[in-house]
């Protein structure tokens, strides 16, 4: 197993270059399982997901190859319809492939889904809304056993709460079915309005794209002709590295992002007293004479999200004062908080609610473990403060999401070194 050794109270400086969006090629991914063609995804990022996603496609009877940042992937001859246990464990997002392979097939076996332990995120809303289209749910020994075998039919889902992956779903599998589907409470997520974008620009008819209501007319069966495309830049990636600017007071030059993406985050910022220089492609932040606290509270986009809470927690150890940070969307995700208390710094919780008392050379390096993929990247801003050096254990969570985390540190000034237990 491999740990990460961090050296803290370096500053930083330079530019960091964004990979594209690990949740938005995932669901692209999935996608390719509707097209009757081969067709070439770049700005792929390299991380584990990505390529735990791409095992399963070859299991299904898929066939792709990769260049550079980018997969020629073809699915014409998929000829396997169970997604097994061995890979779901490892990745939530294989969940994905659910109604794709229904909406083509009529028939599917998916394993329940694993990866981070976050809290609950049951995919009820995705067998709920799948049953509305006509589909026969099964739970057996674990997996999920669904039929449609006079195909799915186009009609009204009403989402009881928003969920991303259930949107994802229920949107692929609505492009091959009969009739037209309406989503009402819609996600709004970049990378939601992406693959919309991939499947109208494959022949799909969808309208209210970015709204949280969705009418996909469905094309009963007959497979997608899909064309070439770039994944979109990823603003949790984006987002982490301004976050390192912060907390290191440095001036860092944030490229290939879409700004649109970051506002939520780039408002934080702004609260906290940092100048947020944006530009077309890029987002520069500049140093402070004071980080001030702020108070958060994480919901669907346009809010702030869930996937920079824990990177903020880590920001607001530095701010002088006390921030709040309220958890609206998962109820086990402040397992960060106690390997940031091991690294010095000072936080209570109350239920969903934590409160962080900021002050500067508070953190200390020592031994922590990471516990998610995102809580692993608040252990990493920390480090880049504390006193010392800090080593970083189970860091497998921080190759699920970040593609090269500590070659792009250290390009810019961090000092970061990988090694094995």
């Amino acid at each position: 197993m491999e740990y990460l050794k961090i050296n803290g109270e370096l500053k930083l400086n330079g530019e960091v270059e964004v990979s594209g969006a690990k949740n938005a090629a995932l669901p692209l991914i999935a996608a390719t399982i509707l097209a009757k063609n081969e067709l070439s995804i770049c700005n792929l990022p390299d991380v584990v997901d990505i390529n735990t996603l791409l095992k399963l496609i070859d299991k299904l009877g898929g066939k792709f190859t990769k260049y550079d940042d980018c997969i020629k992937i073809d699915t014409s001859k998929l000829n396997k319809t169970t997604a097994t246990y061995d890979i779901v464990k490892t990745m939530r997002a294989s969940i994905l492939v659910l109604g794709p392979i229904l909406a083509r097939f009529g028939h599917c076996e998916v394993s329940l889904p694993g990866g981070c332990a976050i809290g609950q995120r049951p995919v009820d809303l995705h067998l709920k809304a799948l049953e509305a289209m006509g589909a026969k749910i099964n739970i057996n020994h674990g997996y999920i056993e669904a039929t449609a075998p006079n195909g799915l039919k186009g009609t009204k889902i009403v989402f009881d709460k928003v969920t991303v992956g259930g949107t994802e779903n229920i949107v692929m599998a609505a492009a091959l079915a009969e009739g037209t589907t309406t989503i009402i409470n819609a996600a709004k997520e970049p990378e939601v309005q992406q693959l919309c974008e991939i499947i109208r620009d494959s022949g799909i008819e969808i309208e209210g794209i970015g709204t949280s209501k969705l009418v996909i007319h469905g094309s009963n069966k007959q497979l997608l002709d899909m064309k070439n495309f770039d994944v979109i830049p990823d603003r949790i990636e984006a987002g982490t590295y301004m976050c390192a600017a912060a907390i290191t007071n440095s001036k860092l030059k944030i490229t290939k992002v879409k700004p649109i993406h970051l506002e939520a985050v780039i408002a934080k910022l702004e609260e906290m007293n940092f100048e947020v220089i944006q530009d077309d492609d890029s987002v520069t932040i500049l140093p402070t004479d004071e980080i001030k606290p702020v108070n958060i509270i994480t919901s669907e986009y346009p809010g702030f999200p869930t996937d920079m809470q824990a990177q903020f927690m880590a920001l607001a150890t530095q701010a002088n004062g006390t921030s709040t940070i309220d958890e609206r969307l998962f109820e086990n995700r402040f397992m960060h908080v106690s390997e940031l208390l091991r690294l010095g710094a000072d936080i209570h919780l109350n239920g969903n609610i934590a409160t962080i008392n900021g002050a500067k050379d508070t953190l200390n390096g020592t031994d922590v473990m990471a516990t998610d993929l995102r809580a692993s990247s608040a252990l990493v801003l920390s480090a880049l403060v504390a006193k010392g050096e800090t080593s970083i254990h189970r860091i497998y969570h921080l190759d699920r999401g970040y593609e090269d985390l500590e070659g792009k540190l250290n390009k810019i000034g961090a000092k970061v070194a990988r090694y094995k237990e």
